[in-house]
């Protein structure tokens, strides 16, 4: 059975889409920690980031870097940190959270965005993909 993931990468379920590409697919957690958290995934169905191969592994790091770079070009915050733990959904997914403090990391403090703020924070973001 597919996982959410997969179901989003294949446009079963919406998403705020940030970057694709042949392997890769990057977009807004829809229960952010920060504005501007974003999970990057490997459109590979793999559930512990280390049974990827070593291809899709540093493939997804160098993705997880390019969207971390647009994040941070596109986000105010001190540094954009990066997180895997893999727990909630069976798919390896790499968060991207844009971080002004320790909170920002607990998994603890959340923040509540509109359907149009969504949409606004993922455009800006596109919008510095290299």
């Amino acid at each position: 059975m597919s996982t959410i993931f997969t179901k989003i990468i294949n446009g079963e379920i919406p998403s705020y889409k940030i970057a694709e590409d042949d392997d890769f697919y990057a977009f807004l957690d829809i229960n952010p920690n920060a504005v501007g958290h974003t999970l990057c995934v490997p459109k590979k169905e793999v559930d512990r980031l280390l049974d990827l191969d070593e291809e899709t592994y540093q493939g997804l790091m160098a993705f997880s870097r390019k969207v971390g770079l647009a994040i941070e070009a596109a986000i105010s915050c001190n540094r954009v940190g990066m997180t895997v733990i893999g727990l909630e959904v069976p798919h390896v997914h790499v968060h991207l959270i844009p971080l002004n403090g320790m909170q920002d990391a607990t998994f603890q403090h959340k923040v509540s965005l509109s359907p149009e703020e969504f949409t606004a924070i993922a455009e800006k973001i596109r919008a510095k993909i290299q």
